[in-house]
């Protein structure tokens, strides 16, 4: 039987071996067949898997969403199937950049509130003896 031991699928994808192992109990990823003395003997998709997932992750897609594009990869999904769900991901982090950039905007305004009116809304968390 060809192929890899955890170690070295998860030195070769840059990984750890605890990972993988949360991957399959998870079912990110398919268990792996055994030889005949137990031990996980993994192919070399399974390397295109791993790097799949860790380059999915930095871009932002969740466990869930990588298990269900793997699943889809594993059907045979077509280009427009895959086109959509990187539609969707631009979307969502479109949306996620316009939420942050709120914020943002906000924080700078409270840079420019007038030094009482901070000193006002502070006071208004002190606890005073009336209060204990």
């Amino acid at each position: 039987m060809e192929g890899m031991t955890r170690g070295k699928l998860a030195r070769q994808a840059g990984v750890s071996a605890a990972t993988i192992r949360y991957y399959e109990d998870s079912g990110i990823l398919p268990v792996p067949e055994r030889t005949a003395k137990g031990y996980r003997i993994y192919s070399a998709d399974y390397l295109v898997k791993l790097k799949f997932i860790k380059d999915a992750k930095s871009l932002g897609y969740s466990l869930n969403e990588i298990q269900a594009a793997l699943a889809l990869l594993g059907s045979r999904m077509d280009e427009e199937s895959l086109k959509v769900l990187v539609r969707d991901k631009i979307t969502e982090i479109d949306e996620k950049v316009a939420a942050l950039r709120s914020i943002q905007s906000m924080l700078a305004s409270l840079l420019q509130t007038p030094q009482d009116d901070i000193q006002n809304y502070l006071k208004s968390f002190e606890i005073t003896d009336s209060q204990n």
